[in-house]
Formats: C-alpha cells, structure tokens, sequence
C-alpha cells in the first residue's frame, strides 16, 4: 500500500494507449459502441454536475433528499472508525451530508478517473474537513486499483458509490464489479450505494433530452475528446444525440446518431458509417430494490438495509460483505 499526503493524488488512471484501444475496439463491433467512463474529462465532468442541475434530471435531487432525511442513520450503519471509500466522487455534495454525520472516520478516499476535477474536489474536501484525512486516487474504480493507506488505522473499509452509476453496466459486468467490492471491503465492510428505480417511460426519458441540449453536449463531447486526444476526425455536426428506454432490458439506452453517410479514421483506421447508424456511448439500468438485492447477492454482499423516497424513484441501499 501506498501513502500519500492529504491533497496528493494518486495516479493510477488509464493510459492513453488503453483510451485507444478501447474505443478502436468498441467501433469494431456490429453495434459500434464508445466506453462511458470516458465521458469525464474536465469538461464531461462539468457538463455532468450541470447535468444535476437540470429540472428534468430526478436522480441527483431525489437522491440528495434521501440522504439528507437519512444520513444519521446510514452513517451509523456504516460503522465509526471507517475508510471511506467513494466510487465516482464527482463533486462529492452528497458526501459532505455522509461525512458531516459520521463517527470519526479514519479516512475519506475519493476515486474518479477525471484527475483535474479531482484534485480540485480533494483540495476543498482537504479545507472544509481539516480533521479527516483526505487520500484522493485517480484511477477507473471498474477496474482493479491501489488502496492509499490512511495514517490512522481504520477498524473497516466501506464504499459509497452514489449516482446509480452502477446502472451503466451490464449485468454480468455489475457483479463483477461488486465482487471487487465485496473484496476490497473485506470482512466487517459494507456498501452503501444509490441505485434508480424502475418508472414510468416518460419520466426516464425527459431526464436524459433535457429541454437545453445539456445532456447532448455532455454526449457530443466524448467526441470532442477522442479527437483531441487521439488525433480522430469525427465531425461532431454530423451526429445528434439519442435517448430511448428499452423496456425489455430495463434500461435508457444512450447513443450518438449519425446524420449521413460518413467516414471516420482513428489512429489510421477508417471505420464507414451508414445514415441513421448509431454509436452506443451509455446504457442506464434501472432496477427493483429486489432485483438489485439478487444481483449483489451473487457477488457476496447482503442487503442490510434500504431508503427510498416517497414516489419510490430512487433507493440508497446498504450491504454488507456476507459472512
């Protein structure tokens, strides 16, 4: 394990050779796809907190209530003495809520793949919480990544992955990633973790065509970004964004429509785009507390207790490591 100063960030994102293969990978498939996690760049990463802000996006506000009418009780269920671990930090509001209620934790260690947004997150969290130390990792939490170790020993580990980001993968590929969890956490650990529930269409729609394009400039970007930094020549004009519920998956899936025939070259390779073809760059799960409860079982963790709001349109859940 690495130690690392209170605003010191440990690095361990992917590389750009990893950016490229990945996306030249995703374009080679029947159903072209580009990866999500790549959204966050400085940029991505302020389009989506402006995201947040929108009338039409539920999750964050819903989301944001529960957590204010409940942190007391699920930071006792977390347990004092906790490193706190959270997957996608963002800008880390609803965090303040968490750690404003906690019992001494040992640590707070934020991991986002966007290393700009944050360091500047750990820097304020650094200044508003003096008394905790702060150990920010810069790394794609779907992957494995180093822990930093705290000064003071924790008496467990626990991880709050907020934002139901856990929704833009599939199934298999979300147990996976609670089966990390579930190891990382180890015995006497636990999850807590935002999930959004299954609604009515329309509802799930509005929220990702925002009125003010917010949500397409967020999508377009990703573009912006690969021929930025991987020398591509997409031609973000001749794409327009897409988001449509598929009832059979239970799922909003996201994509980047191409307007016309055209042709794109990444790294020399010429991938041919029909009209009307689309780019697959998200999918959103929405889930039952049920169902979700199965899915982590699989991956060892219990469900110990939950909150939703009134209309039932989003849950904070918690596990624990099964024993």
């Amino acid at each position: 394990m690495t130690v690392v100063g209170a605003t010191e960030l440990l690095n361990q994102a992917p590389a750009q050779q990893e950016f490229l293969a990945e996306v030249l990978a995703g374009m080679r498939q029947p159903r072209r796809a580009l990866p999500c996690k790549y959204f966050y760049d400085e940029t991505g990463s302020k389009l989506f907190d402006e995201i947040c802000e929108l009338d039409e996006y539920y999750p964050t506000r819903t989301e944001l209530r529960i957590m204010e009418e409940y942190a007391p009780e699920i930071a006792e269920q977390i347990g004092s003495g906790v490193r706190l671990v959270e997957y996608g930090s963002g800008s880390s509001i609803k965090t303040r809520i968490l750690l404003d209620h906690l019992e001494a934790p040992a640590a707070y260690v934020p991991v986002d793949i966007s290393q700009e947004h944050l360091q500047a997150t750990a820097d304020r969290l650094n200044a508003a919480y003096p008394e905790i130390e702060i150990l920010p990792v810069c790394a794609d939490f779907t992957e494995r990544f180093e822990l930093p170790t705290p000064t003071r020993e924790p008496s467990h580990s626990a991880v709050y992955f907020p934002g139901s980001t856990i929704g833009n993968l599939e199934p298999n590929q979300a147990i996976a990633l609670l089966a990390r969890i579930s190891s990382l956490c180890g015995k006497g650990g636990g999850l807590v973790i935002g999930i959004d529930l299954q609604k009515d269409a329309s509802v799930l729609e509005a929220a990702y065509n925002d009125e003010a394009g917010v949500t397409a400039e967020f999508n377009l970007n990703l573009l912006r970004r690969i021929n930025r930094e991987l020398g591509a020549d997409f031609e973000i004009g001749e794409f327009e964004h897409s988001a449509r519920y598929n009832a059979e998956h239970g799922r909003i899936e996201i994509d980047l429509v191409s307007r016309t025939d055209q042709s794109v070259t990444i790294d020399g390779e010429h991938f041919e785009l029909s009209a009307d073809e689309a780019i697959n760059t998200e999918f959103s799960h929405k889930y039952t507390i049920d169902g979700f409860a199965a899915l982590a079982a699989e991956a060892g963790l219990d469900l110990h207790r939950h909150w939703t709001d009134d209309r039932e349109w989003f849950g904070v859940l918690h596990f624990v490591t099964a024993s």
